[in-house]
């Protein structure tokens, strides 16, 4: 077994539609950290799913629905973190405002 430390998902903006963030492609993937920031002036929220590989994103996977970020915040998403992923399931975003909330997550990925 090797454990590979991994930026799972560099710093980049949230997206306003359903995004597949991170696949965990033939390996098992361990959370350590997800982050989220708000560099608006405005209010705006994300919705964050943690899905199987045989599954598609929706409120079966819904970790964490509409999390209101306030101008400026950072959120670190206890909910997700130490979160597993097996073999092709992945992470999905979705932001309630475009332009407005940038996502970071670094984990393990184990082979």
């Amino acid at each position: 077994m090797t454990v590979t430390v991994k930026v799972l998902i560099p710093a980049k903006l949230a997206e306003p539609s359903q995004t597949t963030q991170y696949t965990a492609n033939g390996v098992t993937a361990l959370v350590d950290k997800f982050t989220a920031t708000n560099f608006s002036a405005s209010a705006a929220t994300i919705s964050v799913n943690l899905v199987t590989a045989a599954d598609s994103a929706g409120n079966q996977n819904l970790i964490v629905k509409t999390k209101t970020l306030q101008p400026s915040e950072t959120y670190t998403f206890p909910e997700i973190t130490g979160a597993a992923l097996g073999p092709s399931g992945f992470i999905s975003t979705i932001a309630g405002t475009a332009s407005a909330i940038n996502i970071r997550a670094n984990g393990r990925e184990i082979t």
